[in-house]
């Protein structure tokens, strides 16, 4: 098992061949275990976790990363994309196998599957590509990656939890500078712009999201920045995240314009208990869906569980949205170097919403470890 040591972000390092080696065996090996006879990985977050390929373009063009127990590695590329391909760090671990427009890339494919093997296939992978495989090969049958292997990219070992430390830290920072900004008389749009920007300047290569509801928007999980106008006594949910180091980052924090009533502040420490609830069920051997128990027990008992409309967590890693799920129905177990946010919410329609979201880990000592340390506690704006 990976270990998880409180790892900084001073500690981050290359991934080396050696690593996306390990990453491909143990994807295979994986797959064996799983009945698969195969995995095959187009272009996106998968490929890139396996091997360090992104293409600079995806185009209709195959490629695809073969995978398999007992067999070596092969990335099947377009001949114009192979010298981008070969400066991948993975691809000293694999034989690249490349083809020319003309050709039929499904030919130079299906001698490296099982003529009747059934593949996982990354979620992404373009439908086209799947069905010039199976009228190659009628006898194969594919299932996507979420479903059959769906903790592929789950566990994260000492250097993916640095760079998923490095991000947290980095969106914790542009937390405490969006607090200095002024929120009343400005749009949505201006304070998700001001969040963004420093996502960036704290070392973000990537911004997935800026969300910022204010007033009766908050009350909307994924609303979008829009032009309304924050006015003194809104409150305000911050939601933004992104990738550094190619690993994400994702916070919530949900702050107030002025002094909030009784009723806001109420809500507030609710959902704060609610997520240190969540938080204190992380451990070890745990299911996924005990802490979303814990954290909606706490809601559901102070008397506004039909408010919390949504999951209690997330898994993270070089997307920003991954499994596991901290859902009901999840039985998966926690594991050490498992990653995920734990968000509760209360959402009360027409007039505000409350969010806090840290992003975790399972440690090996059987104590949580949070990505995100800065305070719960409703901070004022102006």
């Amino acid at each position: 098992m990976p270990s998880t040591p409180h790892a900084s972000a001073e500690e981050v390092t290359p991934f080396t061949a050696d690593d996306y080696r390990a990453r491909m065996t143990r994807a295979a090996e994986s797959a064996a275990d799983a009945g698969l006879a195969g995995v095959l990985v187009a272009p996106g977050p998968d490929l890139v976790y396996l091997t360090g390929y992104q293409p600079t373009a995806i185009t209709e063009r195959l490629t695809v990363l073969v995978l398999a127990a007992g067999q070596e590695p092969v990335l099947v590329v377009p001949t114009l994309e192979a010298p981008d391909a070969e400066r991948a760090t993975g691809a000293a671990a694999l034989t690249l196998r490349d083809w020319t427009d003309g050709k039929d890339p499904y030919t130079v494919t299906a001698p490296l599957l099982d003529v009747g093997g059934r593949f996982g296939v990354s979620d992404n992978a373009w439908a086209m590509h799947l069905l010039g495989l199976q009228q190659a090969l009628p006898g194969t049958s594919y299932v996507s990656l979420t479903e059959a292997l769906p903790m592929l990219r789950g566990v994260k070992d000492a250097h993916e939890l640095a760079r998923i430390a490095a991000a947290g830290a980095a969106a914790d920072q542009a937390y405490g500078e969006i607090l200095k900004v002024r929120f009343a008389g400005r749009k949505e749009t201006d304070v998700a712009a001001d969040l963004a920007a420093l996502l960036m300047r704290f070392g973000h290569s990537q911004v997935d999201f800026t969300v910022v509801g204010s007033g009766p928007n908050g009350a909307n999980p994924h609303h979008e920045a829009g032009d309304r106008t924050i006015e003194r006594g809104d409150m305000v949910v911050l939601d933004f995240g992104g990738l550094k180091h190619g690993y994400g980052s994702d916070t919530t924090r949900t702050v107030h314009v002025g002094e909030p009533t009784d009723e806001e502040q109420r809500v507030h420490d609710l959902v704060r208990e609610a997520q240190q609830a969540g938080f204190e069920a992380v451990r070890p051997g745990v299911a996924c869906q005990e802490i979303d128990r814990a954290a909606r027990k706490v809601i559901t008992d102070a008397g506004y569980g039909e408010y919390f409309i949504h999951r209690t967590g997330h898994g993270i890693g070089v997307t920003t949205h991954e499994p596991p799920y901290m859902i009901e129905g999840e039985e998966l177990p926690v594991v050490p170097g498992m990653c995920f946010s734990i968000e509760p919410g209360v959402y009360l329609p027409g007039r505000f919403g409350v969010r806090i979201e840290d992003i975790v880990t399972a440690t090996e000592d059987g104590a949580g470890r949070r990505f995100n340390n800065t305070p719960h506690e409703m901070a004022i704006v102006e």
